[in-house]
């Protein structure tokens, strides 16, 4: 059974992970493509999986298709909300959460690393679900 410190310290650490989270779906909202490209790992491997998109691997290509996205005028909102988090050791933390885009429900698994001590977005995908179950 894990001590009480553990207990705090990994609290502090899904935390921090939820709170990077945040920080992707706001950079989403505002449309902000300085703010997406601060979420995403600078070192590990990035990939990203929109709806309906093919796999996107490497920095480059999955920041050009946030900033194609964020600069395309008709964009439904999307909406990230429900986040849970998970560590996976020390330096990976998987967030789980749902998203709403024109009303149509997704679920949506994000992956963190912790890089120069913050969480950083190593892999997005966003799918749609077939409702409540």
């Amino acid at each position: 059974m894990p001590s009480e410190r553990t207990s705090v310290t990994d609290a502090g650490a899904e935390g921090a992970a939820l709170a990077a989270n945040e920080a992707f779906y706001r950079a989403l909202a505002n449309a902000d493509a300085e703010a997406m490209d601060a979420v995403w790992a600078r070192r590990a491997p990035v990939t990203c999986l929109h709806p309906g998109w093919t796999l996107l691997s490497g920095r480059e290509a999955v920041l050009e298709s946030w900033a194609a996205i964020l600069a395309n005028p008709n964009q439904p909102r999307i909406v990230g909300g429900g986040a849970s988090a998970s560590l996976l050791g020390e330096g990976a933390a998987l967030v789980l959460c749902r998203e709403v885009v024109s009303g149509a429900p997704l679920y949506a698994t994000n992956v963190f690393v912790r890089e120069d001590g913050e969480w950083r977005l190593a892999h997005h995908q966003s799918g749609p679900v077939a409702g409540d179950r």
